[in-house]
């Protein structure tokens, strides 16, 4: 990492501030080239994490620029570990190209997506774990979704994976002192009581946060939630309530929904990702055709289904096949249209709906819609968003990692518990030490480490 790379770290448009950043051994170097302080003041020559007026400056056509705010930040105490200087200017599109040109014309190299933090990661600022954070900060949808984010950048993840290696390290340990001492018998059975007594521990550990990663995942994605139902029973209205706007086109014409449409939206602290279908029911119209069939693929990607019937009709065919279809999903049967006269079997309903909750409503009146929003929560989260002291895992690859280190401690375990020699569960613990450490960035490949940060946006 010889090389000094720059970005542009706001967002681009039209705005207040930009911020073009610059990060390595030549960052003050640069920035004294194109940047003139106040009273022959240079970059290098001010107190480090101070902020600092001059001017943005084209030395080769020797004009000036922009006004700006220069802050220096000498290493180590920067977020890459390297030399930093941050140039605060307005945010116009023009101006802040202008000043990362200056930067790459003068020295610097243009940073790749990620690479801000990648160098934070390498330089051993952060862990990986804290890095996938960093992108979960800046995505998150909700604010339990960014104190999550926050958390783990914080290293509450980190520090649980370091604990729970120093003790699996303490586990080998014993084995090693075990294989290195055979003559005594009864070392081996206390090494083996160690053993199990501290890998149980480990493992109640490793099973707690499969168990909040549900939630986490959630919290972090949102549930994908498909809207269904026949033609015309409120699914674009309820769409529209949840959204409380109008997006969806409401009409008493069955098949004005053609199409399946999506909307993100926050019920009680959970992010949903609303799915309106168009009505399921035969027709030989070729483009509802198609929107119904993009309704089925949703229906079977869902986490959630909200399966809405007339209550004012009857129960249909259709009506009994959905579900049936959807009788293995997570699914809240909606009754709607209450303010209108009673006429679907509500024992047949009830028989049909194999126990899932059964919500009354009128998207005319937005009753129901509050109990409705309740059940979502509560069906995924037992009435509460997060515990308070949980640590979560935030993605694919830890839950992954996580569930292989669990299925190898446990051969270890059982390994241990029929009486095999303490050296012949040598392998699975280290192969568990091994595998907490790739969630922390320990022992990780170039290609995934390239393959994390190539996410990230430029200037992070």
């Amino acid at each position: 990492m010889t090389e000094t790379i720059a970005a542009i770290s706001t967002a681009m448009g039209e705005g207040a501030i930009g911020i073009v950043r610059l990060s390595g051994p030549k960052a003050f170097e640069i920035a004294d080239k194109i940047l003139k302080l106040p009273k022959g003041k240079t970059i290098q020559s001010v107190d480090s994490h101070t902020i600092n007026y001059g001017h943005a400056y084209d030395p080769e056509n020797d004009q000036i620029i922009e006004e700006i705010m220069a802050v220096k930040m000498a290493a180590p105490r920067t977020y890459t570990c390297e030399d930093i200087v941050e140039i605060n200017c307005h945010g116009g599109i023009i101006t802040i190209q202008k000043i990362l040109q200056l930067c790459l014309d003068n020295g610097a190299r243009m940073a790749e997506a990620g690479e801000f933090t990648k160098r934070a990661f390498l330089n051993g600022r952060i862990d990986l774990s804290q890095a996938e954070a960093v992108i979960d900060f800046i995505k998150s949808k909700t604010d339990e979704a960014s104190m999550i984010a926050n958390d783990q950048m914080q290293g509450r993840l980190s520090d649980l994976i370091k604990r729970l290696r120093a003790e699996i390290l303490d586990i080998l340990a014993v084995v090693e002192v075990n294989i290195d001492y055979p003559e005594y018998d009864d070392l081996e059975v206390e090494t083996t009581s160690t053993i199990l007594e501290k890998s149980k521990s480990i493992k109640e550990d490793l099973e707690n946060l499969l168990e909040t990663s549900k939630q986490g995942k959630i919290i972090k994605e949102g549930l994908n939630t498909a809207i269904i139902g026949r033609p015309n029973v409120g699914k674009s209205s309820l769409l529209n309530n949840l959204l409380q706007e109008n997006k969806a086109i409401v009409t008493d014409i069955a098949g004005t929904t053609r199409d399946v449409l999506e909307e993100h939206v926050n019920i009680k602290g959970v992010p949903i990702k609303l799915i309106d279908t168009a009505g399921i029911r035969e027709t030989d119209d070729l483009v509802e055709s198609i929107g119904i069939e993009r309704s089925r693929r949703a229906l079977e990607q869902a986490d959630l289904v909200l399966f809405l019937l007339n209550s004012a009709d009857e129960l249909s065919d259709v009506d009994r096949e959905l579900l049936k279809l959807t009788q293995n999903k997570e699914i809240i049967i909606i009754l709607n249209k209450l303010d209108l006269e009673t006429k679907i079997d509500l024992e047949e309903v009830e028989k049909l709906s194999y126990g899932h909750p059964i919500i009354k409503t009128s998207m005319t009146s937005y009753l129901g819609i509050e109990d409705l929003e309740k059940n979502i929560r509560d069906m995924f989260f037992d009435g509460k968003i997060r515990q308070k002291d949980a640590t979560y895992l935030s993605n694919s690859r830890q839950i992954n990692l996580i569930k292989q280190a669990l299925t190898s401690l446990n051969e270890a375990i059982s390994a241990a518990e029929i009486g095999l020699e303490v050296d012949m569960v040598l392998i699975d613990y280290t192969n568990t030490f091994k595998l907490l450490g790739e969630v922390i960035g320990e022992d990780t490949s170039e290609e995934l480490i390239n393959e994390l940060f190539s996410r990230f946006c430029l200037g992070k």
